[in-house]
């Protein structure tokens, strides 16, 4: 489960102090421990029990432009910092099932019942209401290859709640959360590491009941470009799918790419043959993932064959 933070501290700042301290410093989002190290600066800033609320008056009168701006996020997410290339600082919306944000929209926006990792690592702090629940888990992320209902050694540590002035850092990949509604409406802060490359660095949504992946929840933007690169990029998109699949650095870049090259390949066969080489890769992602299309078509040979 996220490592948790031990601070007694009663002294209070403003977001702009810890800002400040965090650009001035040698913050290295990599390094576990010295992530852990500013989870004191975090409660500080919790213990300041105005500086939201103002700055939420402030962005309104503003319309929002800061936001406009600088969320790259959902609407129960508010960026608060988000000018560096080693860190973001933002406050999250925790509604609870009656609140009518969720009779209105539902809960898929705060991922509520969904178990899953992060592709990056953050430390929160509970700041106002009394906070989510989770069921807490931990994975063996480097044992993963990432396909879709591939089973996975889950761990289950204790069910808790990121009470007001507990802090936390959420390990990147390892740490994986089945996140439960607040008991009322609550807020939570953070200092995140930023997403970068994020497209290419999975995180998975788990079925805890089989233990099994059930999703990749984040998607690749590429995709489609891939996609009509195959259609309509002549002997230049071949080439580049042709790169794209044999050399890119992100295993689901190259299944994406077999998958374009597939969709123009020609008849069944040919598509079949595509996968069935695909298969031998010794990319284990790739190889999963190509006998699974491989195996898919051949299995619907019969129904396939009638719609040409």
């Amino acid at each position: 489960m996220p490592r948790i933070i031990q601070s007694d501290t009663a002294d209070t700042i403003e977001l702009a102090e810890l800002v400040e301290a965090l650009e001035m410093s040698d913050f290295d989002p990599r390094d576990e421990d010295c992530f852990a190290s500013w989870g004191e600066m975090l409660k500080k800033l919790a213990n300041n029990r105005s500086f939201l609320s103002d700055l939420i008056i402030s962005e309104l009168k503003g319309r929002f432009s800061e936001q406009k701006e600088f969320s790259d996020y959902n609407s129960q997410v508010m960026m608060l910092y988000n000018r560096s290339n080693r860190f973001a600082i933002r406050a999250n919306f925790w509604p609870a099932l009656t609140d009518q944000v969720v009779k209105y929209s539902g809960t898929r926006a705060f991922l509520y019942n969904v178990a899953h990792n992060h592709n990056f690592s953050f430390l929160t702090v509970g700041y106002l209401g009394p906070g989510y629940w989770s069921d807490y888990y931990e994975c063996n992320y480097e044992q993963i290859i990432g396909y879709d209902g591939e089973k996975v050694d889950l761990t289950f540590i204790e069910k808790a709640r990121l009470e007001p002035g507990k802090v936390m850092l959420y390990r990147k990949h390892k740490d994986v959360h089945r996140q439960l509604p607040a008991d009322a409406m609550s807020v939570s802060l953070n200092i995140m590491e930023p997403l970068m490359g994020g497209d290419y660095i999975d995180q998975y949504g788990f079925d805890i009941e089989s233990g099994r992946i059930s999703t990749i929840m984040n998607w690749l933007r590429i995709e489609p470009l891939l996609a009509l690169s195959a259609h309509f990029g002549g002997e230049k998109g071949k080439d580049l799918l042709h790169h794209y699949a044999a050399r890119h650095p992100s295993s689901r870049v190259r299944m994406s790419a077999i998958n374009a090259q597939a969709g123009v390949a020609g008849d069944l066969d040919a598509r079949i043959e595509l996968f069935e080489q695909a298969a031998r890769s010794s990319d284990a992602y790739v190889s999963a993932m190509a006998a699974k299309q491989a195996h898919s078509l051949e299995r619907g040979r019969t129904w396939l064959e009638r719609q040409v």
